[in-house]
């Protein structure tokens, strides 16, 4: 895979198409990395404590690394 962790990528295709960001971790048995900022979903965590409330986390997912270009 040519793509590392803490290298500076742009996505080629997809949603956000035009979008760099840091590589956050990379998975190369599986060729799929996970970028800040891009391929996020919105997750909802439960409360964990009695009285506290449940919220909405925005969470970078992983995607294939042939969607994605190293940059310097």
């Amino acid at each position: 895979m040519h793509i590392k962790k803490g290298d500076t990528i742009k996505m080629l295709s997809g949603d956000d198409k035009g979008k760099t960001g840091k590589v956050v971790k990379a998975f190369p048995a599986i060729n799929k990395v996970v970028v800040e900022g891009i391929n996020t979903v919105k997750k909802h965590e439960r409360a964990r404590k009695e009285g506290q409330k449940g919220q909405t986390v925005e969470v970078a997912m992983p995607f294939d690394a042939s969607k994605a270009k190293k940059t310097s």
